[in-house]
Order: structure tokens, then C-alpha cells, then sequence
């Protein structure tokens, strides 16, 4: 039971990368010395006739080394403690929020752990990331011809390689240091989940699959499942990151909160009441708000011939 809370917190505890490593590093060191101390408790007693529960002994050993086995796969899986999960068939299974990203974080992108850029693919820039004809677009979009060579642009874990109605093919890698970068319309895709890549590697040849319209490379950075622009990290003109960090805060997700505000106020604008009051018809509630009293009574639940009484609450859209 010791050994279970100890290995719970520090899942729950969230480490950097290298202090994650270290600290479950020393627990196995901990714990292996344990066992071997009961083993040595166990065969001097057996030793000294003493009378043992063998069957009781073995027991615990397998249940710690099941313990163990099973906290050393997710030490497999990039940044686990900080997502606490590895969903390798939904390509957006995460539900932080913006508001669970209020504080600041500092991420490296070089260091002994991640190795470094690779460009994904040299091409200019045919879209970047922002509003785009009245929608979102969360990516940039790099240009090329179908075949070419797109490259893990940071060593990583694949966590999505597959077909998808909106991306086409998509390979979608974790990194160390807590990013997701996305890579879509793929004609071909060269990983398969659970793979681990180096920056540079292939990883899938350039097409024009899934709601694309032309060749081209999406290219998505993503931290917590909220996308981040890349020109906040990468020059695409020089082929090369601004810096060895990102500094990550409120202000790396502006873009996306002021999406989610204006779905939030549109969603409440449709759902719209009208107060019923002396004299009104549905005829006349349904010109005013623009629709039809067949709409209003299938929305309302309601017949053509019902009553309207003076205070009674009408759902117009």
C-alpha cells in the first residue's frame, strides 16, 4: 500500500520532464531495495527454522512488480504527467480549458532531451494562422507538391497516424516538453502510432487528402489541446525557431479564446425567448423574429391552434 500511495502522488505531482525522470528513477531504486531486504529477512528466517508464509511472499512480490511494470508504461509516453492520458484513435480527446492555462510556462524546445528543429518542409507560406474568410484556422498552411517528403519537425512519440474526414491523413506527435504538433492531407502516411521519430525523420508524403484544396502541408503546434502559432516558434522564412524556449501564458491563446467567446455568445443569441403579451399571434411573433409559425410551434412543441397566454415564454430560434 506504501509503495501504491507513493507511485500515486508522484503521477499526480507535476514535475519537469528530467525531475519526472529522476524522481521514479530513485523510487525504483527504493522499492527493489525493499524487496530485496524482505527477501533477505525471508531466507534467514527459513533458515533459522522459523516458520513462513511463502505463498503470502510471493504474492506481494508479484503485486509490486505489477505495480511496477504497470507505472513504467506511462513513463513511455511523452509528457504523461502532464496530460494523464494516450489516446491514439481521437484526434482531439483533450478538455482543459482556457482557464486551466492561466499561469505562465516556460518550455524548452532545445535541450539534452529535445534534440532540436527540423523544418517539416521548405515552402513559403500559402496560409497562415488566424481568421480566415470568417473561420478559424489554427494551423499554417505550407506549400508543396503531392509526394514530397514532410519530416517530424521535433523528436517525439506518434500519437495519431490515420485517416480523418477533416485532415485527410494526419500524424499527430507528443513531444517531451508537452507539444503536439500536427502534420494533414497527407497522400501517404510513413509512421504508425506509438512510434517514437527524431526531428527530421519521415513521417509521410505530401498531398491533398481529407477538406483540402490543393497540395499542401496543415502544420498545427498544440499545448494542452489548444493551438498556438506556430510563427510564435518557427521563422518559416529562415527555416529555423526564434528561440530555445517558449514561453507559454493567456496571451498564447488569444486567438482561440475569442473563438470559443464568440461561439459561447452565438449559441446564447440563438436560444432566444420572446415574452407573449396582449395581442400577440404567432403569426405576428414569428414576422418579428424572422421565421415561421410552423418553425415556432415545432420548437415550442406546441399546435397552430394553441392558446397564447399573456407571459408565456416562446422559443424564436
Amino acid at each position: 500500500m506504501l509503495t501504491k500511495k507513493v507511485l500515486t502522488f508522484v503521477k499526480k505531482v507535476r514535475f519537469s520532464s528530467f525531475f519526472f525522470i529522476f524522481a521514479t528513477s530513485v523510487i525504483r531504486r527504493i522499492v527493489y531495495i525493499l524487496l530485496f531486504y524482505v527477501l533477505l529477512v525471508s531466507n534467514a528466517a527459513f533458515s533459522r527454522g522459523i516458520k513462513t508464509n511463502n505463498s503470502d511472499t510471493v504474492s506481494v512480490l508479484n503485486q509490486v512488480q505489477h505495480l511496477l511494470s504497470e507505472y513504467d508504461s506511462t513513463l513511455m509516453f511523452p509528457a504523461f504527467e502532464l496530460y494523464c492520458q494516450w489516446d491514439t484513435l481521437t484526434i482531439h480527446p483533450y478538455e482543459f480549458g482556457q482557464g486551466s492555462l492561466k499561469d505562465t510556462s516556460v518550455i524548452n524546445l532545445v535541450d539534452e532531451y529535445n534534440c532540436g528543429y527540423v523544418p517539416p518542409f521548405c515552402g513559403e507560406i500559402s496560409s497562415n494562422f488566424g481568421a480566415r474568410k470568417g473561420r478559424p484556422h489554427y494551423g499554417v498552411d505550407i506549400n508543396l507538391e503531392t509526394g514530397d517528403s514532410v519530416v517530424a519537425a521535433f523528436g517525439g512519440m506518434v500519437r495519431i497516424a490515420k485517416r480523418n474526414k477533416t485532415f485527410g491523413n494526419v500524424v499527430i506527435i507528443r513531444h517531451s516538453n508537452g507539444l503536439e504538433t500536427f502534420y494533414a492531407h497527407l497522400s501517404k502516411l510513413k509512421v504508425s502510432a506509438n512510434q517514437y521519430v527524431e526531428p527530421g525523420q519521415l513521417i509521410g508524403l505530401g498531398g491533398n487528402t481529407g477538406h483540402s484544396y490543393g497540395s499542401h502541408l496543415h502544420f498545427e503546434v498544440r499545448y494542452k489541446g489548444l493551438p498556438i502559432n506556430p510563427n510564435d516558434l518557427i521563422s518559416f522564412e529562415k527555416n529555423q525557431l526564434l528561440s530555445n524556449t517558449l514561453v507559454i501564458d493567456s496571451k498564447s491563446f488569444e486567438f482561440s479564446a475569442k473563438i470559443e467567446a464568440k461561439k459561447t455568445n452565438t449559441k446564447s443569441a440563438k436560444s432566444k425567448y420572446y415574452t407573449v403579451r396582449k395581442g400577440d399571434t404567432l403569426y405576428a411573433i414569428a414576422k418579428r423574429h424572422g421565421t415561421t409559425p410552423q418553425k415556432l410551434c415545432k420548437i415550442n412543441n406546441i399546435r397552430m391552434s394553441a392558446t397564447l397566454r399573456v407571459g408565456m415564454k416562446i422559443k424564436c430560434a
